[in-house]
């Protein structure tokens, strides 16, 4: 849906015009996982695929709520009643975001919204960051707050972990409010600083795709709290604030001295090189060689594979298809437990691919595939 037909049926819901229809998107992480919450480096970029938000505000402390994809009608909420971990449903992350706000100190006083998101859910993709980070900039322009968008990024990853109860990391959220078209999101997530680094894969005869495996995952559950919890004890037993502050040059050192240690140790390992290929890719991106990020892409999946143990056999078996069908590189992408494998590709090889990965499902009897190229897009922004 377009802004005008949001727009529409906001006013149709309400019975009165929005004052404005906001978009941002989900998003793809190229390389850098589980390093988010580690303090460490990431590299995503927005996908075409956005939450749409019609929004008005309101003055008696309510806020009401509906979705185009949830079916029922519209949900409503009194702001002085929200509580954290209080809500299941998908209403949670725009409800967060207005709690969070009103936490910061910042004078919400109701708001009505209408949503409509074509970011699949459950695929690694931040469609729950997307609706967040819609409903903070609508917020920030309708209440003239005046906050920069890493600081909005921030709010949003307070409403998913505080009030949502997903222990999730900053870049979902940033990548959605900061990206920008044509390029990837070299982050920082200690200290927040960014570099938008050059990605047209088009004019380099490339494309990127992503395969939606259709098995669906949920942040919000324990094998993801497990695996960050193993990280922060790993960077206790090895007295450093986060995993980041482990050199990659001082790995082996680092892993002697968590023993027997199993899983700590797999886990370190991951994060540690992990952060190591993320900037191994910025630098074979500056210096033009995009092919060569491939191999780059796959040593990531293994690690996620064997290391972080968050694979499934859906997505292993997309990355050796791909490779055994001329794919440069394909990895596992998001949180991990299902969702989305990416394949970097020639463009000339996307069809050959494509119908390879669809008939390795069918043959092994999995739900079919849903396949698309992903286009780095802008970040977040007011349509009308």
């Amino acid at each position: 849906m377009g802004a005008q037909q949001v727009a529409e049926r906001f006013a149709e819901l309400y019975g009165a015009q929005p004052e404005g229809v906001w978009a941002a998107p989900g998003r793809v992480n190229l390389i850098g996982e589980h390093t988010d919450y580690n303090d460490g480096f990431v590299m995503p970029f927005a996908l075409p695929h956005q939450a749409l938000a019609a929004v008005s505000r309101r003055t008696d402390g309510v806020l009401r709520l509906h979705s185009a994809e949830v079916e029922g009608g519209i949900t409503e909420l009194r702001l002085d009643g929200l509580t954290p971990q209080g809500d299941e449903n998908w209403t949670a992350y725009p409800a967060g975001v207005v709690w969070a706000l009103r936490e910061a100190g910042h004078a919400i006083t109701g708001a009505d919204v209408h949503l409509s998101s074509t970011v699949p859910t459950g695929a690694g993709l931040s469609s729950s960051a997307a609706l967040e980070v819609v409903i903070a900039l609508a917020m920030n322009d309708l209440y003239g707050l005046g906050l920069p968008r890493w600081k909005l990024a921030r709010l949003c990853q307070r409403a998913e972990n505080v009030y949502a109860g997903a222990p999730t990391g900053i870049m979902d959220q940033t990548a959605s409010a900061c990206c920008e078209q044509g390029h990837a999101l070299f982050l920082d997530t200690r200290d927040l600083s960014q570099r938008q680094i050059p990605f047209d894969l088009a004019a380099e005869g490339l494309r990127l795709l992503v395969v939606d495996t259709q098995v669906k995952h949920a942040h919000s559950g324990g094998e993801y709290g497990k695996r960050r919890a193993g990280c922060e004890k790993g960077a206790a037993l090895l007295g450093v604030d986060a995993l980041r502050d482990v050199p990659y040059a001082g790995l082996d050192e680092a892993l002697a001295r968590l023993g027997d240690e199993e899983e700590v140790v797999r886990l370190v390992r991951h994060v540690v090189t992990e952060d190591h290929r993320v900037e191994r890719v910025v630098d074979l991106l500056r210096s033009g060689e995009t092919r060569a990020i491939g191999p780059v892409l796959t040593e990531g999946h293994a690690s996620l594979r064997d290391d972080f143990r968050i694979s499934c056999p859906e997505l292993d078996l997309v990355v050796d298809t791909a490779l055994a069908t001329g794919a440069l590189g394909a990895r596992m992408t998001g949180g991990g437990f299902g969702g989305s494998a990416i394949v970097l590709a020639e463009a000339t090889d996307v069809d050959t691919l494509t119908k390879a990965v669809e008939e390795a499902f069918a043959t092994s009897g999995f739900t079919a595939p849903r396949l698309f190229e992903a286009t780095p897009s802008p970040g977040a922004h007011r349509l009308h």
